[in-house]
């Protein structure tokens, strides 16, 4: 009931799917960056060289993508017993602070060139060329990069997917300021480059914010913990389900429940129903893992009193009280409940005296010095008949 192989279908799934897009980005970056750069200096634009070097941050940002879904693939071991999911989010964590460094960059270089507009040299029109070249190709990466980071619900995979988009978003700001600075006004392309620069950091803010968020243990969103809910309370056998908790961990989450059950099933009964509703967990794609706790009752709100004796004292208890009349017990159920104790006492068969001899020493028995001796609740006899049981009457 452990098996973790829809896991790690998922986790396959995902690398594959994550080589693919981001080895698609690494090829359509170097190409950019080198012309980006390259023109930006021969065209005299400070916009199209801040472009080309946020070309140059996401192909950093793609290598570290590709690091990150490698480890975090790697399966649990006695370092990491839940695996490796949150390198993905560290990854993400420093790809938001590199795009912050590399945003706050641009606008320090924006902002000196603004303070010396006199020195700001004529643009050339093969920098607008690049500018939508370089517009068109982060357009198209984007809407591929996106496609395939959805179908397999990646959140690194996702931000590296928009900060393509963020890359286009910016081309088109460098191109605007350098139509503006072809037809005289020289300011529109500094300007160009720090509005890439406030786009780049905030991009970085909110990932490496997000990120943050994740490794802080954040909980999945409302939507999501009511759809586990619905899953756990569709369970035959549980009756409701309290202190439901998750934390992510890397694109996926742990789930933590406790499910209430029947208080006079058997162990292995409850122990088959969590193991039910551990598995209908496991359906959705979003879960890693389930960890589910059995309650009798809801100890949210009731706890059995702390009081109560042990089985050890209670097994001595009805064995001396059944000694006086001649009886012993062949088994005894305990259940502990926050109304005190209820016991199930099957009485051995004598093999010696026929069922009528058992039946009458068993209606003589008087178990009100018992039940009082143990602050029970409730006490019920059976009695056993061969290899089954009898439930004796008038004892409840």
């Amino acid at each position: 009931m452990h098996s973790h192989a829809p896991t790690e279908l998922r986790s396959s799934e995902k690398q594959a799917v994550a080589r693919k897009s981001t080895f698609a980005s690494v090829v359509v970056n170097i190409v950019l960056m080198s012309l980006q750069i390259t023109i930006g200096f021969f065209a005299h634009s400070q916009a199209l060289i801040a472009d080309g070097i946020h070309s140059l941050a996401d192909l950093i940002s793609d290598f570290i993508v590709l690091i990150a879904n490698r480890a975090s693939a790697e399966k649990p071991d006695a370092d990491h017993n839940y695996g490796h999911a949150r390198y993905e989010t560290v990854a993400s964590l420093f790809l938001g602070a590199l795009l912050v460094a590399v945003g706050v960059g641009m606008l320090w270089r924006a902002g000196t060139r603004l303070a010396d507009l006199e020195n700001i040299p004529a643009v050339h029109a093969s920098a607008l060329i690049v500018a939508v070249v370089v517009l068109i190709s982060k357009e198209a990466l984007f809407r591929f990069m996106l496609r395939q980071a959805e179908r397999v619900r990646s959140a690194m995979l996702i931000a590296n997917a928009w900060h393509a988009r963020s890359d286009a978003a910016s081309s088109l700001v460098v191109a605007v300021g350098i139509v503006g600075s072809l037809f005289g006004v020289r300011l529109l392309d500094p300007i160009a480059a720090a509005i890439v620069g406030f786009l780049v950091a905030r991009m970085g803010w909110v990932f490496g914010w997000d990120a943050l968020q994740d490794l802080s243990d954040r909980a999945l969103d409302e939507a999501a913990t009511g759809d586990i809910r619905k899953l756990l309370m569709a369970t035959p056998g549980v009756r409701d389900v309290h202190e439901l908790r998750t934390r992510k961990t890397g694109d996926l989450a742990l789930v933590d429940a406790h499910i209430l059950v029947d208080p006079l099933i058997s162990v292995s009964e409850g122990h088959y129903i969590a193991e039910s509703a551990r598995a209908r967990v496991m359906i959705d794609k979003r879960v890693l893992d389930a960890l589910i706790h059995v309650d009798p009752e809801n100890d949210a709100v009731a706890h059995p009193p702390t009081r109560l004796p042990a089985r050890a004292a209670v097994a001595t208890l009805v064995d001396a009280e059944l000694a006086k009349y001649g009886l012993r017990a062949s088994a005894l159920n305990v259940h502990y409940l926050s109304t005190g104790l209820d016991l199930e006492i099957t009485l051995a068969a004598d093999p010696l005296s026929g069922r009528e001899h058992d039946a009458q020493l068993a209606d003589r028995v008087d178990l009100s010095a018992l039940k009082e001796k143990l602050g029970a609740r409730n006490v019920t006899l059976a009695r056993e008949i061969g290899a089954a049981k009898a439930r004796v009457p008038g004892h409840a």
